[in-house]
């Protein structure tokens, strides 16, 4: 790049056991974007937060920061990045629901950006255009300003937390994997969308990701981080085609495709169809208010088989995982598990009957309590003695010692096993993973999946697993139900689905899971 746009210089983070990022440089060109990755612990969201001015407690950075319309030396004061964050730097995060307010409306939250950035006190008129124009940016309509984030779906909610992000024109876009909620054909649509705003308004983009598929074709220059260190750096084409250090050539092997399955997948897999079924959700209709999500639903799950639900944001894939589970009331139809219709809602479930993993484990884990308590609270509730912690811990290929840290102090990988951990501690007999892996680095994700295939095989259980991830999927399901818009639109073997769909719609998602971006 011959001018950059910013530069970051001598990049160093200390946090209470010493430094845990060495220190590194890089620079970004007008309107181009440099990806780093590296699996979770590495290091990579903790240099984004520095960059931002938002380093939990007690972490600290040095090194310096220079834009086109200021330098910032790092520590600064509050004051100055107070003139800085959501002006010149603006952090788009991973969860949405971290970076949204659950009590005000879409639009309001986005007209507070625009307002905090103006110049000028704008008339509400004004600011309500703007607001529209944001939302037709990342392909949203006008009425999503009148909604609260609750009511959107995921991917909605992401976009909105975009909308947000762009609105004040900042020099530097961090995005912390900004689409990893997104199903693959939204995904393309909304890296493609940042890709241009990028270009057009000669924005730079910092890229955390651990999906190799988007990085690919979407980012000049790459970082690769392990440990807290650089361990390799380049044009993204070169160091992803020919990689020189071993860790990178490791982090591409394990990116998941659509032909790959797991070991443990095939070797279970050829039992699947003699399987009796031991979940059948038949007709299951679904409407909030006015607005019907599921349209006659049916799903099953046989006995220690992975049946796969895929779709994009909005389809309804967790409305019937949650109607399955008990967390939502069905309008209609009738769920039958192990032979027994249950009736709507939780009270007719017990925990050795099924248990659901959620997708972001932070949020579903007490974060004042220690590993080891949660897990003894959930052994407690299936009647087995503490004793049992260690074993469960191991079940799930984490160390004992985890047990006095909090789920601040593990990774999001690590975090995730604490979660399928406790789901596991009651005994369950079908377990269901609502987008469990989406969050993590590719190489993490593989080794969770692999995780959930060998439980399954050890454990006998029967896996449900939504996703809008198709690679996965194929990793891990021997069966797959395809949802759009509330409907079954297509289902049967994963192989034969996701290699030879016969819907136009299954032939999109498909085409779109390739994760292959347009050239410019």
């Amino acid at each position: 790049m011959t001018h950059a746009h910013v530069e970051v210089a001598g990049l160093t983070i200390e946090g209470p056991a010493g430094v845990v990022v060495a220190p590194f440089d890089f620079a970004i060109g007008r309107g181009e974007t440099l990806a780093l990755i590296g699996e979770s612990g590495s290091g990579k969201t903790l240099s984004a937060k520095a960059i931002a001015g938002l380093l939990p407690s007690g972490f600290s950075a040095r090194g310096s920061i220079a834009l086109t319309t200021a330098t910032i030396e790092l520590p600064a004061t509050d004051a100055i990045w107070r003139a800085t964050r959501g002006r010149r730097i603006s952090l788009l995060l991973q969860d949405p629901f971290t970076s949204l307010s659950p009590v005000h409306r879409c639009g309001t939250q986005i007209a507070m950006t625009i307002d905090a950035a103006s110049d000028r006190r704008l008339s509400r008129s004004e600011c309500a255009d703007l607001v529209t124009q944001r939302l037709a940016e990342v392909n949203l309509p006008s009425d999503v300003a009148r909604a609260y984030p609750h009511e959107l779906s995921g991917g909605m909610r992401q976009r909105v937390a975009i909308a947000a992000a762009l609105a004040t024109d900042p020099e530097l876009l961090i995005a912390d994997e900004p689409t990893t909620a997104l199903d693959a054909s939204n995904q393309g649509e909304i890296l493609d969308l940042l890709r241009r705003l990028q270009q057009a308004r000669g924005m730079a983009a910092l890229l955390i990701s651990h999906d190799l598929g988007m990085v690919r074709g979407r980012a000049e220059h790459v970082l690769v981080m392990r440990h807290g260190e650089i361990v390799e750096r380049g044009d993204t084409s070169s160091v992803l085609t020919a990689p020189s250090h071993p860790y990178t050539r490791a982090l591409i092997e394990a990116d998941p495709s659509l032909t790959d399955r797991s070991a443990a997948v095939e070797r279970a897999a050829s039992d699947a169809s003699m399987l009796n079924d031991l979940v059948v959700a038949t007709h299951v209709t679904k409407s909030f208010g006015d607005k019907a999500v599921l349209h006659g639903v049916s799903v099953a799950v046989g006995r220690g088989e992975t049946v796969g639900i895929v779709g994009e944001s909005g389809s309804g894939k967790t409305t019937i995982a949650r109607c399955i589970a008990g967390l939502e009331r069905e309008s209609s139809g009738e769920i039958v598990f192990d032979g027994v219709v249950l009736a709507p809602g939780r009270a007719s479930r017990t925990p050795k009957q099924m248990q659901i993993v959620f997708q972001d484990p932070y949020s579903s884990l007490n974060p004042m309590i220690s590993v080891g308590r949660s897990l003894k609270l959930a052994l407690r509730v299936a009647g087995r003695p503490a004793s049992d912690l260690n074993s469960l811990l191991r079940l799930v290929e984490l160390p004992v010692e985890f047990a006095v840290k909090r789920p601040a102090e593990l990774s999001g990988g690590q975090r995730q096993r604490v979660a399928i951990a406790r789901a596991l501690a009651v005994q369950p007999q079908l377990l269901i993973c609502d987008e469990s892996v989406s969050a993590l680095d590719v190489s993490v994700q593989k080794q969770i999946l692999d995780l959930l295939a060998k439980l399954r095989v050890d454990l006998g259980l029967s896996i449900l697993f939504i996703s809008h991830d198709l690679a996965v999927v194929r990793q891990l399901a021997d069966r797959v139900y395809v949802l759009r818009n509330g409907e079954v639109v297509e289902s049967g073997d994963c192989h034969d689905v996701l290699n030879a769909p016969t819907h136009p719609y299954t032939q999109t998602l498909v085409a779109a899971s390739i994760h292959e971006a347009p050239t410019h």
